[in-house]
């Protein structure tokens, strides 16, 4: 990123965003490495890129195993990356000590949101979930409350956590993006 008063480069620590999937994580973190003139990241899409398949055939042809090392490898390789803004897979903190190594290589950022929430962001959502396939909407809003009472414990880590409960409107995702933005500079 430019100083623009002294024409020097500044590097800033990564900023990471977290939280269950369908959170507004990639919508946020895009918004926000704009404003910031920061190159964004989605993890997953990284690792599609990397190993040119989707994640969801990833999972069905290695397993969640294989995947979570993938997903720690590219964590990362990422990582060493300057000025970057980083939205992470829903799980990529509860597994191995990827929460910790986030912390200790930028600012963590816990994006929480409802389960209430999350099914309907899933309802509007084009990406496709391998581990929600198939489910009913009870199912489905059951799964998603026993998971993040899972990982909460993880997400939980985050050196700071933002109520995005109310992202249903531009304004609202800027609100965030300048609490973010505040928390940083």
């Amino acid at each position: 990123m430019l100083n623009s008063t002294s024409n020097t480069w500044i590097q800033r620590p990564a900023i990471i965003l977290v939280g269950y999937m369908c959170v507004g994580k990639t919508t946020i973190g895009k918004s926000l490495a704009k404003q910031l003139g920061c190159t964004f990241y989605d993890l997953d899409w990284y690792i599609e890129e990397r190993f040119r398949t989707k994640v969801p055939r990833i999972f069905a042809e290695q397993g969640e195993e294989k995947f979570r090392d993938m997903e720690r490898r590219m964590l990362h390789e990422v990582a060493e990356f300057q000025n970057i803004v980083l939205s992470c897979g829903g799980g990529t903190p509860c597994f191995f000590d990827n929460a910790d190594y986030m912390n200790s290589i930028g600012e963590t950022f816990y994006l929480k949101a409802s389960p209430e929430t999350i099914v309907r962001h899933l309802a509007i959502s084009k990406g496709e979930r391998p581990l929600l396939k198939g489910k009913s909407h009870e199912e489905l809003f059951n799964y998603i409350s026993q998971q993040i009472a899972e990982r909460e414990q993880f997400y939980l880590k985050a050196k700071h956590i933002i109520d995005v409960n109310t992202l249903d409107a531009e304004e609202k995702v800027d609100s965030v993006v300048r609490k973010i933005i505040d928390y940083t500079t």
